[in-house]
């Protein structure tokens, strides 16, 4: 019998944001050279915030391993889900993939915030479907949650 060679990458999981929180839902998920995020939705102020209209995450970690930074993947059309795309798509040229409803709703948001969805790189999938980026492969699958199109991801390495 052929001794298969043991896998020496780690996965490593980091929260930008939506822990311990409501809102600003974006979690990075890295393996070896490879990162991808996971949502990214915003928060809306407190009452002891004036001026404030949105609260967005901290984009700093994504920038500094930028070349590693490859997709975004969306479960649903939330604003605490999808709320921050427009910026984060202003700095980082990656693919988004979500469904039919969640990339429309993507669409809306960035004409609403002037990011131009001509140059955004909206990809559809549907339930059941999987995508392949470098180790990760992520598949689509359909829940029920208070808005259509939401989907859980069975990410593997």
């Amino acid at each position: 019998m052929k001794k298969q060679k043991a896998d020496t990458g780690k996965l490593k999981i980091t929260p930008l944001g939506g822990m311990r929180e409501v809102g600003k839902n974006l979690t990075v998920y890295e393996y070896d050279n490879t990162m991808i995020v996971v949502d990214c939705g915003i928060a809306f102020p407190e009452e002891d915030m004036p001026g404030v209209d949105i609260i967005i995450p901290d984009f700093t970690y994504l920038r500094e391993n930028q070349a590693k930074f490859k997709a975004v993947f969306l479960t649903h059309g939330h604003e605490d889900h999808i709320g921050a795309l427009p910026w984060l798509l202003r700095e980082f040229q990656v693919p988004v993939y979500g469904n039919r409803l969640t990339l429309k709703l993507v669409e809306l948001k960035l004409q609403d915030r002037g990011t131009h969805v001509k140059n955004a790189d909206l990809r559809l999938v549907t339930a059941g479907m999987k995508v392949g980026i470098g180790p990760f492969s992520i598949e689509f699958i359909p829940v029920n949650h208070s808005i259509a199109d939401a989907n859980a991801l069975a990410i593997d390495t």
